[in-house]
């Protein structure tokens, strides 16, 4: 079985990025919902960033301080290359095993979560999320809802309800904010999305 760098990284490296079932042109679900939960245009994580668009919204939305995490370093080659000469942060690991070096005021997930189909994986997704986001800071995360697609490039995937994915993250965040979203892919199929706003409490000692 191949691990997730190696999955992704022929992904990024075979496909036209037009061409994959999370394509947006402009991410404007995820680029309302950070200013939604952080105004103030803070520091920013974007986890399992892959060759989105997003932090080009996010740059000229006048947010500074960004970072793109993801396993494949094609992906974020790809937005090196893009971006050349524009003030980003990089980081390529897998996310579940990242220890943050620092805190960030509003962290972003679009199709990741939903690929964390074991309660450990969720448990440990939590666990990195608290200890990156800053007390008063949010998550914002877009997931399959429960009637989503049952896999995504050839990965089986995990639906959820705002409900599930507050009581999945309440020991360290509260819902503030839920909706759905009916994402079509370039291929025109319709996949629903459960989008959250998780504000951050407080550390836990």
């Amino acid at each position: 079985m191949q691990d997730a760098a190696t999955h992704w990284d022929d992904v990024y490296g075979s496909k036209p990025l037009e061409s994959v079932s999370w394509f947006e042109a402009r991410p404007e679900t995820s680029l309302r919902l950070l200013t939604l939960a952080f105004p103030e245009r803070g520091a920013v994580v974007d986890v399992g960033a892959g060759a989105s668009f997003l932090v080009d919204g996010l740059l000229d939305a006048g947010w500074s301080d960004v970072t793109v995490l993801d396993v494949s370093s094609e992906a974020l080659d790809l937005v090196r290359a893009r971006l050349t000469g524009r003030d980003v942060s990089y980081v390529v690991t897998d996310l579940l095993a990242w220890q943050p070096d620092r805190g960030y005021d509003a962290w972003h997930d679009r199709a990741v979560f939903h690929f964390l189909t074991a309660r450990d994986e969720q448990r440990a997704y939590v666990g990195t999320a608290a200890a990156a986001v800053l007390p008063g800071g949010a998550a914002v995360l877009g997931v399959f809802a429960e009637d989503g697609p049952a896999q995504c490039s050839g990965l089986p995937t995990a639906g959820h309800s705002a409900e599930a994915l507050a009581e999945l993250f309440s020991g360290d965040f509260v819902l503030e904010h839920s909706e759905r979203e009916e994402h079509v892919t370039p291929a025109g199929v319709v996949q629903p999305f459960t989008w959250v706003v998780l504000r951050r409490t407080s550390y836990q000692t």
